[in-house]
């Protein structure tokens, strides 16, 4: 979900709507941000439903409930933080045997070349 996405979500939320959530990690990269949007809907009357996590939040938590979306919500930044670094060390390491091509040249700027009647390197 892309920040202007979100943006419009909250936007178009009413009191009693429900939203449901594949995972904690799929609504934001780190704790801070889910605790954040978290308050923002639940403050709006919005139930917050994480199927994975078979989570719900309403604004009228336990502290229970508030301690494990903190704590799970902590494992999936920490999760994410490892694919990242996974990520950066395989590309590190492709390049150091000159392995590595990146994303290459997309289709559009191929046709922008084209059409202006220029090489593509």
């Amino acid at each position: 979900m892309t920040a202007l996405e979100l943006d419009e979500l909250i936007a178009f939320v009413r009191e009693g709507d429900t939203v449901f959530v594949y995972s904690m990690d799929r609504l934001a990269h780190n704790l801070d941000d889910l605790r954040h949007l978290v308050r923002v809907l639940t403050g709006k009357g919005v139930r917050v439903e994480f199927v994975k996590e078979s989570l719900t939040f309403t604004g009228e938590d336990s502290p229970m409930a508030t301690l494990l979306l903190s704590v799970m919500g902590a494992f999936a930044e920490f999760e994410r933080s490892l694919i990242l670094e996974r990520q950066r060390e395989g590309i590190a390491a492709a390049k150091a045997q000159g392995v590595y091509t990146g994303l290459g040249i997309n289709r559009d700027t191929v046709y922008s070349y084209l059409r202006a009647g220029t090489a593509a390197e």
